[in-house]
């Protein structure tokens, strides 16, 4: 691509940037506000034309507060005391005052008025060039944050002027991580602005396999075309591709391309045949044609071709015509980028990157889906350990894991440390919803055993009173839930592959609740004493086991893991009284899919949902509620193939 022209005092002005930054040691034997008052006339009324003088003479003089007073001046923060000329920074004051602070010392000088002061207020094109100069300047900059700023503003507004201040921090630069980043950034810039084509093709063959958007971009800039068309295909020309009339070109696109530039007559489109033939009605009739009639395409156009006949309208060519009058002419798309080693090398790097972004998207994606698998398999395996060792299918789930939410949600009024707020909420509320469940189970379900229908109406009846004690509690507005900061942000391993920190904190908060059950289930006498009442109850019975206590303790231990999954979820969902009835149905798919009462198969059921959920999403992105229907559908099917689920059990469950 051409390099843009540039007025020759901005290459002034960047050339003594780049000798200040690399070259120049740091003086400091004039005070600022000299220097200053050495360009007093241009910094006081900045212009365009006179801003480099005033760079070249802050920067050649290289006083201490240098770098401030050129932020506080593009962010017209400076002011001019009319009687003496001296310049100053200046700060909000009370009742609209400003408060003057000295250039030099930083020491506040004096409080004021606007009336008291000249503010300088530097246009849009002056603030651009300070801006510019600070972004070269700050690439040395000893603070590593500013040197990934400036690197950021290069790559926001790329110009071919950075490339050699960019080179020249790179040697100097002490940073491994900083210094690969320059690299690459100059690399972008070489491939882009050089002129040498040789250098350009080196550039754009290391950015070979590069994901990064930034890299992605020039390529795609270096490949950018744009559509022609002539008798013959023009020498020296870059073609990208010969277009085909009737296959990857429409025909009456290829005819309107040649009217535009009139090789040919226009052909009238709908509106302008339209408004022919009004202009052409003559006693309720077109063309011979009564007005009523004119009703579909083909009647319209055999109007306007009476009309035509007359010579009354343009004429309306043919296909055939149409296929004559571009049968003349070539069609194709050239490269803006003039030269074809250039366009060579970089549609090949990004065929190359291409395969690369399709992997880390399919890994972007799996990990899209074992996040999702994890707030699955939280919110479904208490109700996994309920309906396996109790058959009771608890429509409340829901509401125990809303339980556990609000109980985050009140701790945090009473802790304001958001991490230690969730450290404390996570035991209080697995203890607040087991006493819940413990309560429900004493109250209502032990009552219900044999009678499961019944169970179902009066849990799902709970459901209901639970959201509406919950909406006379907390209100109808959502409650916020706040993650502590270091669960902010994202793990990103580049531009294509991320995800958040709090779901990867709920992934390892899911692992850690499976080896917690697998250690109480198969390693304590109480998950012995569970397994042995879910194989069979009768006979554990008769070895001494009492499993009324059991299917108590089992009833309060899975509503105790779904209120501490409640406080997992409320981290970055909304917090509301019907916040359990969105995870209910995911719950009882995820247990009936896996294997009822087997914690790994209400893993394995969550895998599944998990990945066919953001699989189906990925094929429809603009339509989730499409994609959970077909979910559904695929669960209904497969339920049919296997019934018992992914993992069976064998005794009651298997029985029922």
């Amino acid at each position: 691509m051409p390099r843009t022209a540039r007025a020759p005092w901005r290459w002034m002005s960047f050339l003594l940037l780049a000798l200040t930054v690399v070259a120049v040691p740091a003086r400091a034997d004039t005070p600022l506000q000299d220097v200053l008052q050495t360009v007093q006339a241009e910094v006081a009324s900045p212009a365009r034309g006179t801003i480099p003088d005033v760079l070249r003479a802050l920067l050649d003089a290289d006083a201490p507060g240098t770098l401030e007073f050129l932020r506080a001046f593009a962010d017209r923060e400076v002011v001019e005391r009319p009687e003496d000329g001296l310049f100053f920074i200046a700060q909000d004051g009370p009742d609209r005052s400003l408060i003057l602070i000295d250039v030099d010392s930083g020491a506040e000088i004096a409080t004021v008025t606007t009336r008291d002061v000249n503010q300088i207020r530097p246009n849009a094109g002056v603030r651009r060039e300070i801006a510019a100069a600070l972004v070269q300047f700050e690439l040395s900059a000893p603070d590593p944050a500013r040197r990934i700023a400036a690197m950021d503003a290069i790559a926001r507004s790329p110009d071919p002027e950075q490339m050699p201040i960019l080179a020249a921090s790179i040697p100097d630069e002490p940073d491994a991580a900083i210094r690969a980043r320059k690299e690459r950034l100059l690399a972008l810039l070489t491939a882009r602005f050089e002129t040498d084509s040789a250098t350009r093709v080196a550039a754009i063959e290391a950015l070979t396999g590069d994901v990064s958007t930034e890299a992605r971009r020039v390529l795609n800039q270096l490949l950018q075309t744009e559509a022609g068309h002539a008798q013959f295909v023009p020498e020296g020309v870059n073609i990208a591709r010969i277009r085909v009339v009737g296959e990857d070109l429409d025909l009456l696109r290829a005819h309107a391309r040649l009217a535009e530039d009139g090789l040919v007559p226009p052909r009238p489109g709908r509106n302008a045949i339209r408004d022919a033939l009004r202009a052409h009605v003559v006693d309720g009739h077109v063309g011979g044609i009564p007005v009523h009639r004119l009703t579909d395409e083909a009647t319209r156009r055999e109007a306007y071709r009476a009309l035509q006949e007359d010579g009354l309208v343009p004429p309306l060519p043919t296909e055939a015509e149409m296929r004559a009058a571009v049968a003349q002419f070539t069609f194709y798309d050239r490269y803006l980028e003039d030269d074809p080693a250039v366009t060579t090398a970089a549609r090949a790097a990004l065929d190359s990157t291409r395969t690369r972004v399709g992997l880390f998207q399919a890994l972007n994606l799996s990990l899209e889906a074992l996040s999702l698998a994890s707030i699955f398999f939280l919110g479904a395996i208490g109700l996994a350990i309920t309906f396996g060792v109790m058959r009771v299918i608890n429509m409340a789930h829901g509401e125990f894991i809303m339980m556990g939410a609000y109980t985050g949600v009140v701790v945090q009024m009473f802790i304001p440390s958001h991490t230690v707020s969730i450290a404390v909420a996570l035991p209080l509320a697995f203890a607040v919803t087991f006493a819940a469940g413990v309560a429900m189970e004493r109250l209502v379900i032990r009552h219900l055993y044999t009678r499961p229908l019944e169970t179902l109406l009066a849990t799902f009846g709970i459901s209901i009173a639970l959201q509406q004690l919950a909406k006379n509690i907390f209100g109808p507005q959502a409650r916020p839930l706040t993650s502590p900061d270091w669960l902010a942000g994202a793990v990103r391993l580049n531009d294509i592959v991320s995800i958040s920190t709090i779901r990867v904190a709920i992934f390892f908060l899911a692992l850690m609740f499976l080896i917690l059950l697998i250690y109480i289930l198969n390693r304590t006498r109480l998950g012995l004493e569970v397994r042995a009442v879910t194989q069979n109850p009768g006979m554990a019975a008769s070895m001494g086991i009492n499993p009324d206590r059991i299917n108590m303790l089992t009833f309060g231990l899975g509503s105790g893991i779904a209120g501490t999954a409640g406080v997992a979820i409320g981290l970055f969902a909304q917090v509301t009284s019907e916040m359990g009835a969105n995870y209910i149905v995911q719950s009882f798919m995820t247990v009936v899919v896996g294997g009822v009462g087997s914690v790994f198969g209400t893993l394995a059921g969550a895998g599944l949902i998990g990945f066919l959920q953001k699989g189906i999403e990925w094929f429809n992105p603009a339509n989730t509620l499409a994609a959970q229907t077909y979910m559904v559908l695929f669960i209904i099917l497969f339920i049919q193939f296997r019934p018992r689920g992914i993992v069976a059990l064998k005794g009651r469950a298997a029985g029922d």
